[in-house]
């Protein structure tokens, strides 16, 4: 497992090593040329641009997009967290199959934070803003090599 930083990223958060080795490794990159998968921060309901009835019920409420990934084990995948929002924090928690906390990392507004990841297991990884729950949330899905559902 990497935890290679590199200056412009928020410094991750990782569980220990022997946690996070089994199930995935994460290194950070500037090389979007190779290109990847995007996770976009989304404003749904927010006190700006409302609507307003339904932000003063619930609050403000932002989600991912895409919600759900589809990654081959072994495959490094360039995975893009963008945070759209001009004034507004997220995070990006990314967790194992029984709920093992293997990344976290503050979103600052307008960042774009690059990881290289390579899923090592197959199975359901689950992935949070824990700053907006329940809505901010979402699912990589880790298939066989070769194989795309």
């Amino acid at each position: 497992m990497t935890a290679d930083v590199h200056s412009n990223h928020e410094r991750p958060t990782l569980s220990p090593p022997e946690v996070v080795a089994k199930f995935v490794s994460i290194k950070a990159t500037d090389d979007w040329a190779k290109g990847g998968v995007t996770i976009l921060t989304q404003a749904v309901a927010v006190k700006e641009t409302g609507p307003k009835e339904t932000v003063s019920r619930f609050g403000e409420i932002y989600a991912f997009s895409p919600t759900f990934l589809a990654i081959q084990r072994e495959k490094p995948t360039v995975i893009r967290i963008w945070n759209l929002q001009p004034d507004d924090e997220h995070d990006f928690a990314l967790y194992g199959p029984k709920g093992e906390t293997l990344l976290y990392v503050k979103v600052p507004p307008l960042k774009e934070l690059d990881y290289v990841m390579t899923f090592h297991q197959e199975g359901v990884f689950e992935f949070k803003c824990l700053m907006h729950q329940p809505m901010m949330s979402g699912q990589i899905l880790v298939t066989p090599t070769g194989k795309q559902p």
